[in-house]
């Protein structure tokens, strides 16, 4: 299955004029069961457009570590259900690791495996030909020479987007649904990575990295959190909930609520949410929620919508 051609289906920067507002509804679920928490997930967000779609789905594979370092294979492996129930034309998922070579991370977390059990096409973005890659070019962006992004992700019919919920100690802040987007850039054989971890402009660099594709499913794990280091080991927290939607900026701002909620690092706990620059970035790019009022939250029982009630007034106070 050939999962990356020459038109991909989201390639832009806005402008400020573009800058579209958009009411963001989001799902969440109370669970510390992971497959429970994905299978609900679906039923509240009932995905159209699966059928007979190439879907592409995007894991946090960067390294072996245990959630939330890295996607939890209990996860990945129900949403591969879920979407098999669903009947696409084709699977597929992948990434690229680092530090650790991705291979490596892969075969230690069983992924070639996985895949296999469910039918799905493994791609380690490593091994992605030349074509394989689409460049943007630095005008409107603060990549000195612009960067580049792996085709199955940008070509795919649906894309499902799978962040942890956890803290970054090396100039991310934090690392949720904007942030898994760096996987999306190649490591092996470019600097890319030296340039973003070396610059000042490191976050919105981040955010800028998501104006090539919009995920069309998010589902973020937030069994555990790391409320501090991060993002491969850090102090984990028993968060227990699942955050669905399409909106990345209103997923991480509901993400981010749920940080400060367990009590996280100052670089979170003491600033406004959509006052971080990898959220403010977004915002400037039109990636979707533009504040507070652009968040609904939607839940299906009564302990997730306690969680819900809490969460919505830690977005509203920032």
């Amino acid at each position: 299955m050939m999962w990356f051609s020459e038109g991909p289906r989201w390639n832009w920067f806005l402008n400020e004029e573009e800058v579209i507002t958009l009411k963001s509804r989001l799902y969440l679920v109370k669970t510390m069961d992971r497959r429970a928490g994905v299978k609900r997930c679906f039923e509240l967000a009932e995905p159209q457009g699966i059928e007979g779609k190439r879907v592409f789905v995007k894991p946090n594979f960067n390294t072996v570590d245990e959630a939330p370092g890295s996607t939890h294979n209990d996860t990945l492996e129900e949403i591969l259900n879920q979407l098999k129930e669903r009947r696409p034309a084709a699977l597929g998922l992948g990434d690229r690791s680092g530090p650790p070579p991705t291979e490596d991370v892969l075969a230690e977390k069983g992924i070639p495996e996985l895949a296999a059990r469910h039918g799905a096409e493994l791609i380690n973005f490593d091994d992605l030909p030349e074509e394989g890659w689409k460049a943007i070019g630095p005008e409107g962006n603060h990549w000195p020479e612009g960067f580049k992004v792996a085709r199955p992700v940008t070509d795919a019919d649906f894309l499902v987007w799978t962040p942890c919920l956890k803290t970054h100690q090396y100039g991310g802040v934090f690392t949720l649904s904007l942030k898994l987007a760096v996987g999306v850039v190649p490591k092996k054989g470019t600097d890319y990575m030296k340039q973003l971890h070396g610059s000042e402009h490191m976050r919105r660099m981040i955010a800028e990295i998501n104006t090539q594709f919009q995920p069309d499913l998010i589902i973020l794990d937030g069994v555990v959190a790391f409320v501090d280091g991060g993002p491969a080991t850090g102090t984990r927290v028993d968060t227990g909930v699942f955050i669905a939607g399409t909106d990345r900026i209103a997923v991480d701002a509901v993400g981010l609520a749920v940080l400060k909620h367990a009590g996280t690092k100052p670089e979170i706990q003491d600033r406004g949410i959509f006052e971080q620059e990898q959220i403010a970035r977004a915002v400037e790019l039109g990636l979707g929620a533009t504040g507070p009022d652009d968040i609904e939250i939607v839940t299906g029982d009564d302990e997730s919508e306690a969680l819900a009630v809490r969460l919505r007034e830690i977005i509203v106070q920032g």
